[in-house]
C-alpha cells in the first residue's frame, strides 16, 4: 500500500479514536451504543479501548460497592428485627425482602456472589456500627461476629 495511503489512514483512525474519546466523556450512553456497533461490525480496530477498559473496570467496581451497600443494608435491618422486637415495622420487613431480592438477582454472577462471601464480615461491621448507632442499644448487644451465612441472608425467612 502507498505510503501517502497508510499516512491517510492513520490519521482517519486518530480522529476517529479522538472523536470515540470526547463522545465518552460527553454521552457515555451513546459512546456504549457506538462501542457496541464498532464490535457488531467486528471492527476492533475502531474500539476505544482505553475508555473500554476503564467503563468495564468502573462498572465490576460498581456492582462490588453494591453488594456491600446491599449486605450491609440488609445486615443493619436483620439485627435490629433481632434485637428490638417491639420496634419491628412494615417498613423493616419490606426493606429486608427488597435487599434479599436484588442481592439474589446479583449473586447470580459467581464472582458477584464469591465477592459477597469474601466481604459479608466487612458488611456485618458495618451494619453493626450502623444499627448500635440507630438503636441507641450498646455495640456489645450486638453478636461480635456475623451470626448469618450468606446462605441464611439471601433466603426469605
Amino acid at each position: 500500500m502507498p505510503r501517502a495511503v497508510v499516512q491517510k489512514e492513520n490519521r482517519s483512525s486518530q480522529a476517529s479514536h479522538r472523536k470515540l474519546a470526547r463522545l465518552y466523556e460527553s454521552d457515555e450512553i451513546a459512546w456504549l451504543e457506538e462501542m457496541s456497533r464498532l464490535i457488531e461490525e467486528r471492527r476492533y480496530d475502531e474500539l476505544d479501548y482505553k475508555n473500554l477498559s476503564e467503563y468495564l473496570t468502573d462498572m465490576a467496581r460498581r456492582d462490588r460497592r453494591e453488594v456491600l451497600h446491599r449486605l450491609t443494608t440488609l445486615l443493619d435491618h436483620m439485627l435490629k428485627w433481632d434485637h428490638q422486637p417491639s420496634m419491628r415495622s412494615r417498613s423493616w420487613e419490606l426493606t429486608m425482602k427488597v435487599q434479599r431480592q436484588e442481592l439474589n438477582d446479583l449473586c447470580e454472577s459467581r464472582t458477584l456472589k464469591n465477592h459477597a462471601v469474601e466481604i459479608l464480615n466487612k458488611a456485618y461491621t458495618r451494619a453493626r456500627d450502623h444499627a448500635a448507632s440507630e438503636t441507641g442499644l450498646p455495640e456489645g448487644r450486638f453478636p461480635r461476629e456475623c451470626p448469618y451465612t450468606l446462605d441464611d441472608l439471601l433466603t426469605e425467612q
